[in-house]
């Protein structure tokens, strides 16, 4: 596969967006948004941390940093340098000056949309595998979601970390994308059609409608103007398309989500966050402290992080990032 530049240099976070770039049928318009997109990509985690001084108060040059970074790569981690047992306020906080609202409200999520995230015994969702200290797949958030709960970006901030693993690992669905289609431009016709994954309906989810969620993997975002993708790795509760194009496109899908040089990862520690337009992410095992659980926060959101309105991304402009 083709490797990273070694310069983590400064570029024009805007391009002009019609989504042509996504055509199959536009090659010229696909190769100047893939340059664009490629030019100064980040080339290690540490690139991707914004270090904020108060959550509930951001200066512009964190929320600056926070948006140029998510802009360039959908995904941004930050850590705080206050008491990071403020939990909850501090995530609807940040959420909030970023532009976040419009809360998707799961059933395992908490009275105010967000879901504690952490090993439960004998409550709903218990058995669910984020819920549990089991490895979690590859994945991004609210794949069996109907269209109106679309998730376009969450948010989980760490209040204690495991005592040993739950590392997360991180792939931004655009580099997928021109990996995908720089091998083969049927993988992404493929993973296009409109009958590739359903999802059965969940019988215990009793606040959605019972219905199957068929569609495809990648998807152009008419309300954002974007590309979107929803995918899991999982193997049971899927039924994919029985297709020769598409299992070769989900075979070269998997190889590269398991190797690609392209991931990010990171365990998040107290105070630490991660923010990103429903990147895809996966979790190790973990094992608990005794007497202390592990605990995160997860805010999941129908809007998309906002471009930042300063269009040079330039990672060693501010010193807001660590």
């Amino acid at each position: 596969m083709e490797r990273r530049d070694t310069a983590f240099c400064p570029g024009n976070l805007e391009f002009p967006n019609t989504m042509q770039q996504f055509s199959l049928e536009n090659d010229s318009t696909y190769r100047r948004w893939r340059a664009h997109k490629l030019q100064g990509y980040p080339t290690r985690t540490e690139q991707l941390i914004v270090t904020i001084q108060n959550p509930g108060r951001l200066t512009q040059a964190e929320n600056a940093s926070l948006l140029q970074i998510c802009g360039k790569t959908n995904l941004v981690l930050y850590k705080t340098k206050l008491d990071p047992s403020q939990g909850k306020n501090l995530v609807a906080a940040i959420a909030g000056q970023l532009g976040l609202s419009r809360m998707d409200a799961n059933f395992c999520a908490d009275h105010d949309r967000i879901s504690s995230i952490q090993v439960m015994d004998e409550r709903p969702g218990s058995t669910y595998i984020p819920y549990t200290n089991r490895a979690l797949n590859w994945h991004t958030d609210g794949y069996y979601n109907q269209d109106a709960q679309r998730i376009r970006a969450f948010l989980m901030h760490c209040v204690r970390p495991a005592g040993t693993g739950g590392e997360n690992t991180y792939l931004d669905p655009e580099i997928l994308y021109i990996l995908l289609r720089d091998q083969n431009p049927e993988h992404i016709e493929a993973l296009m059609d409109p009958q590739a994954m359903t999802i059965p309906p969940n019988p215990e989810n009793k606040g959605r409608a019972h219905a199957a969620k068929t569609g495809p993997v990648y998807m152009l975002d008419k309300l954002t103007q974007t590309l979107y993708m929803r995918f899991t790795a999982r193997t049971r509760n899927i039924s994919w398309k029985d297709s020769p194009a598409l299992r070769r496109a989900r075979l070269t899908l998997l190889e590269i989500l398991n190797d690609s040089e392209y991931r990010f990862r990171h365990i998040l520690q107290s105070g630490e966050g991660v923010l990103c337009n429903n990147v895809l992410h996966n979790r190790t095992v973990f094992a608990d402290y005794p007497g202390s659980t592990r605990l995160l926060y997860r805010a999941r959101f129908y809007e998309r992080v906002p471009v930042s309105s300063t269009t040079s991304y330039n990672r060693s402009a501010s010193n807001a990032v660590a």
